[in-house]
């Protein structure tokens, strides 16, 4: 039991439920699997709202509301859709917080600019936003799960950080 409260997912669980903020995801490349890290830690139903998996630009720029023009110069793989798909993602869901995660998970479809493995992931936390860029390597399973425990590590710390607001 005491190891289950150390994953990535239940850490930040317990810190969304203390806070009282729900969550919203939006992820491309990982095709669900941050959604079903959520969902498997019991009691999830107290924050989680739901997600998107937009793993096309279409559904990205449509449901999620990137910019056409992000996609065209930076492309779905970028810092900039990254925290477009989180700002949407929590005002779609109406939630404080957001995860979207977005990235090539390979073994094909990277470029030298952009290789297999490359995420972005960005979280937003009421008015705070962060985005990261990693370089992952390993199977396209491994990458998914390296995406997923890093955003979920990554919301972590800006809930940590954030300051506690006074009425």
């Amino acid at each position: 039991m005491r190891q289950e409260t150390k994953k990535p997912a239940a850490v930040a669980g317990a810190m969304l439920r203390e806070k009282g903020y729900s969550l919203a995801i939006a992820e491309s490349c990982t095709g669900g699997l941050a959604s079903s890290t959520i969902t498997d830690i019991p009691g999830s139903s107290d924050y989680f709202t739901g997600s998107l998996i937009a793993y096309s630009n279409e559904v990205k720029e449509r449901l999620l509301g990137v910019p056409p023009d992000i996609l065209k110069k930076h492309g779905a793989v970028s810092s900039r859709c990254a925290l477009s798909m989180a700002a949407w993602a929590m005002t779609l869901f109406k939630t404080d917080a957001s995860i979207a995660i977005t990235g090539i998970a390979g073994p094909g479809g990277g470029s030298q600019r952009k290789p297999a493995g490359t995420v972005f992931i960005a979280i937003c936390v009421k008015d705070m936003t962060k985005v990261k860029k990693f370089l992952f390597n390993g199977t396209r399973r491994s990458i998914k799960k390296e995406a997923v425990e890093n955003g979920l590590e990554m919301l972590s710390k800006a809930l940590s950080s954030e300051k506690t607001r006074t009425a």
